[in-house]
């Protein structure tokens, strides 16, 4: 069994993918086709199917006309080794997009992130109830995510 996330974008399908994989190391762009019949989202030929690989996360994507919108109900989060990854990624994504607290932001496709460093989940899961409560309070506080901020919060 396999599970793979499904992206419906209404326009700019193919630079969207071709800008998460670059961006992402370890992703790859499948083949995009388009749908073979009339559908409800439009004629034949107007429909595009792609797969593509963000990391190790597979993914499907559409692009037709409908209501489809992306929304915080779905989002992508990128866990990141270090500030650089975290920084090089959040100003590739905000381009054309917008800044969200707690690590979130938009891109141009409205597509949420959550770019995050790997040292919060270690800072979040700490026995100390008092310094789970800084890291979060600091946390809260940010844009970007700042490992040296969120360090500095749990070290009090």
């Amino acid at each position: 069994m396999k599970v793979i996330q499904h992206l419906w974008f209404t326009q700019d399908m193919e630079a969207a993918i071709r800008f998460y994989t670059a961006l992402i190391p370890g992703s790859s762009m499948g083949e995009i086709s388009t749908f073979p019949a009339d559908t409800p989202s439009g004629p034949i030929g107007s429909v595009k199917v792609a797969s593509f690989t963000l990391g190790d996360q597979r993914y499907m994507a559409l692009e037709a006309a409908g209501p489809a919108t992306f929304n915080h109900a779905f989002s992508i989060t990128v866990e990141c080794e270090d500030q650089a990854g975290i920084d090089r990624l959040w100003e590739a994504l905000k381009d054309g997009g917008a800044e969200e607290q707690c690590g979130w932001l938009r891109d141009r496709w409205g597509l949420s992130w959550q770019i995050v460093p790997r040292r919060l989940s270690e800072l979040m899961s700490d026995p100390d109830p008092r310094k789970r409560q800084r890291v979060a309070e600091a946390m809260l506080k940010m844009v970007k995510l700042d490992i040296a901020g969120l360090e500095a919060a749990a070290a009090g």
